[in-house]
């Protein structure tokens, strides 16, 4: 069994998310390819070192010598998102397997570069919209197939948080359209992408996008934001249901709202991410007396619970959904096409979706895909 060399740009959140990713799937799992954690790249040398040592990285490097390294034969990349597109065409002109974090890149040129050097290199690639391995959402998605929910005839939808919900927070580089793409892409990437997972290609959309808090501090004063804080959309599935996307980073008191509300014409299902181990499931035409939604708890009987707990209700957690994302990562690095994920080419569909979603804003008009 051959190891692979993995090098990781980024020491932030998602970067030590990835960190442990690696090192779970090899306890969690038996694995065609082992991840060997190779090297680790960031903008500061010394929190480089001090992550890879504590990380279990053989030694830190700048990004350019990580891509570079013979030993590298994966990069996964954890920077914001303005650094997504120059660092994945660089390791895709090495020939090196990309492991690239939401969204795909800042504008939809950028995604349709990164997709078609992917589909050229023919190298293994993946986005990180791990939401989509949780088990529940696997079983939504089995039981809106087989019918259980009849024709389904409405998407509600809605991904809200409040670490921007301050008027007085920081600006950062999240609020500089050259960087970053609002709530819209940070947050409403993750809507965009379960709508489509659970219920296929979108046909057209009409969107309001909306800048709240038009000024936040900065260390030179007051400067202005430039992208969106909240994004309202409408959308037409090319099965024929009706969508409502709304997302929000300003919403006090939601800490990961990635919730939704799929309506069929013999049921209804209903999920939140802050109770992610939940699907709530009602069916029609039950007796009046015993009509309600019931709770359907994760447990062993679902795909993968079982590799993290043995016991039902004792819950699956972000790091074990990150866990699974890189489990599928490496089953496809190993030849297994049973395996699947986001790949650059789903990818670009859901920027190709925020980049129509910006264009209906724009010219207040419904925009066909």
């Amino acid at each position: 069994m051959r190891n692979i060399g993995i090098g990781l740009i980024g020491t932030g959140f998602m970067g030590h998310a990835h960190a442990l990713a690696f090192q779970h799937a090899l306890s969690s799992f038996t694995l065609p390819v082992l991840p060997r954690l190779v090297a680790l790249a960031d903008a500061d040398p010394a929190r480089a070192a001090r992550c890879a040592a504590d990380w279990g990285f053989a030694k830190s490097c700048d990004w350019e010598s990580l891509i570079a390294d013979p030993q590298v034969e994966l990069v996964a990349i954890t920077t914001p998102n303005l650094l997504h597109a120059p660092m994945a065409l660089a390791a895709l002109a090495a020939g090196k397997a990309v492991y690239c974090e939401k969204p795909l890149a800042v504008t939809l040129e950028e995604a349709t570069q990164m997709r078609d050097a992917a589909r050229a290199a023919g190298v293994v690639n993946r986005v990180g919209y791990n939401y989509l391995q949780n088990p529940m959402l696997g079983l939504a998605r089995d039981l809106i197939a087989a019918g259980e929910v009849g024709e389904i005839v409405s998407f509600n939808g809605e991904f809200s948080e409040d670490f921007m919900g301050d008027p007085q927070g920081a600006f950062t580089w999240r609020c500089e359209t050259g960087q970053a793409g609002g709530a819209l892409a940070d947050l409403g990437s993750h809507l965009l992408s379960l709508s489509r997972f659970l219920l296929g290609p979108v046909e057209a959309l009409c969107a309001d996008l909306h800048t709240a808090h038009g000024q936040r501090p900065h260390q030179s004063g007051l400067r202005a934001v430039e992208v969106d804080d909240q994004a309202h959309l409408l959308l037409r599935f090319a099965s024929g249901a009706r969508g409502a996307l709304t997302t929000s980073w300003l919403k006090h008191g939601r800490k990961n709202r990635l919730a939704f509300e799929v309506c069929g014409t013999r049921g209804t299902l209903t999920f939140d991410q802050e109770r992610l181990n939940e699907l709530r499931f009602y069916q029609a035409g039950e007796r009046p007396e015993l009509a309600g939604f019931r709770t359907l708890l994760a447990g062993p009987q679902l795909p993968d619970y079982a590799a993290f707990c043995p016991a039902p209700g004792h819950q699956l957690g972000y790091n074990e959904l990150k866990t699974l994302e890189v489990r599928s990562l490496l089953e496809a690095l190993g030849g297994n096409s049973g395996y699947t994920g986001v790949d650059f080419q789903e990818a670009w569909e859901v920027e190709r979706l925020a980049h129509a979603a910006r264009t209906s804003s724009r010219e207040g008009r419904w925009v066909r895909l």
